[in-house]
């Protein structure tokens, strides 16, 4: 069973990375799977993944406070525009577009609703000094 979880999470690495540059494919959705299927067969590619330092930060906010990036935020946002403009454009029919619409609002009210992460971390407003302490 260990082979099947890091296969599903190799490929959702996979997938991830590859959101990175083509357009209107996810990236953080595959990589919450990815750390899902390794912490069930692999702590050092979990280790690897959570502490990664383009794609670690996402996944410790999602896990820690179930909380989206505003930047992420604003990108999905873009994306769902743009599937919609795009199955617009394509002519797509009518009933499948009335799904979609119906699919991407739920989506939008669902990635809207999350927090900021930094509106749920206890400490980050808080300032150090010069002597590194924090203050109360």
């Amino acid at each position: 069973m260990r082979l099947v979880w890091v296969s599903v999470g190799s490929g959702a690495v996979a997938l991830g990375t590859a959101g990175l540059v083509v357009p209107l494919m996810p990236t953080t959705p595959f990589l919450l799977v990815a750390a899902w299927a390794f912490a069930r067969s692999s702590p050092r590619l979990h280790r690897w993944l959570v502490s990664h330092p383009r794609f670690g930060p996402a996944i410790r906010d999602w896990q820690h406070h179930r909380a989206i990036s505003r930047r992420a935020k604003a990108l999905a946002m873009v994306a769902i525009a743009a599937t919609l403009a795009t199955s617009v454009a394509l002519g797509v029919g009518a009933v499948v577009l009335a799904v979609q619409l119906v699919v991407l609002l739920c989506v939008t009210v669902f990635i809207l609703l999350r927090p900021d992460p930094l509106s749920v971390r206890p400490d980050h407003r808080k300032i150090r000094p010069a002597s590194g302490k924090r203050q109360k």
